[in-house]
């Protein structure tokens, strides 16, 4: 019989994955600057979301219940809505990647927390505190900081990823929503399904052949984010998301990285201030954890 890992243990395991996770999305956010530099992005997310949608039928495949339980959803509309809304924000975030770099375009997206608890409100029914719209004014403090408004930083390639941030924020919505009705594989199945049908649709229009060593960075792009995706599962299996979703903001740290190591970005002293502005808006968001000794229903 194997041994049982304490919760602390679990939890400790837990950052680390969730750590190395972000590692992995910002490699993956690297590697789609640099392919979106030489084709264009609905070929890369094409083949991204065939390599996808594989990984996500051989899971559910295994599953119990198989793939025909796995797929079977409580909510479809929710779960078609939420590929809409993620193809589409994959689509402009890598845009602006290309457009912003990394260390702009992240610095800017790492306001969607504050979005989805503005949002939460009026689309879910949950109650907005006092507390959350601090946290959203301290982050919107931020982006304002990040972009200068009148100074000329505040650009389409800006406009991209504060429009990527709201559906990416709607599509986090959607997922609680249809959390509520469907398993989490269901969810993930559809993750990775629906969007590889749209982009299957579109391939017809948007081919255009790879360069020989460009294939190693596609299959690298494409096993980073099957691999990041099925890390965050293990997370939540051993860590509560509150105590991982604080480190959500090292992709935001690793991606930047990359941005200014690999790609020669710059990193503007208001962009750092914006951005911990932003980050301590999120970190508020987050509900305080009860105390032990404190009773359930108090």
């Amino acid at each position: 019989m194997p041994l049982q890992r304490s919760g602390t243990e679990n939890a400790r395991l837990g950052i680390v994955l969730m750590v190395l996770a972000m590692f992995v999305f910002g490699c993956q956010d690297a590697l789609s600057r640099h392919l979106a530099g030489h084709y264009n992005i609905i070929l890369i997310l094409v083949l991204r979301f065939w390599f996808f949608a594989l990984f996500v039928a051989v899971m559910a495949m295994q599953a119990r219940g198989g793939i025909r339980r796995v797929a079977t959803s409580r909510r479809p509309m929710v779960q078609l809505a939420r590929g809409l809304a993620l193809t589409v924000q994959l689509v402009l975030i890598i845009q602006a990647f290309v457009h912003g770099g990394l260390v702009e375009t992240h610095a800017v997206f790492a306001c969607y927390p504050l979005m989805i608890a503005g949002l939460a409100g009026p689309l879910l029914g949950e109650r907005v505190t006092a507390r959350r719209w601090l946290a959203i004014g301290i982050g919107a403090l931020g982006v304002l900081v990040i972009l200068r408004p009148g100074s000329g930083v505040f650009s389409p390639a800006s406009l991209l990823v504060l429009a990527a941030a709201v559906i990416f924020a709607l599509y986090s919505l959607l997922t609680r929503l249809a959390a509520r009705h469907d398993p989490p594989e269901t969810s993930f199945f559809y993750l990775g399904t629906i969007p590889a049908v749209i982009f299957t649709l579109l391939a017809p229009f948007y081919w255009q052949p790879l360069a020989g060593a460009d294939w190693f960075w596609m299959a690298l792009l494409c096993v980073t984010g099957a691999l990041g995706h099925y890390m965050l599962i293990r997370v939540y299996d051993l860590a509560e998301a509150n105590t991982v979703q604080p480190l959500a903001y090292f992709q935001l740290i690793f991606a930047s990285a990359m941005g200014i190591i690999i790609f020669g970005e710059h990193l503007a002293w208001t962009t750092v201030a914006g951005t911990a502005l932003v980050i301590a808006g999120g970190v508020v968001t987050l509900p305080l954890r009860r105390r032990a000794a404190q009773p359930a229903d108090s």
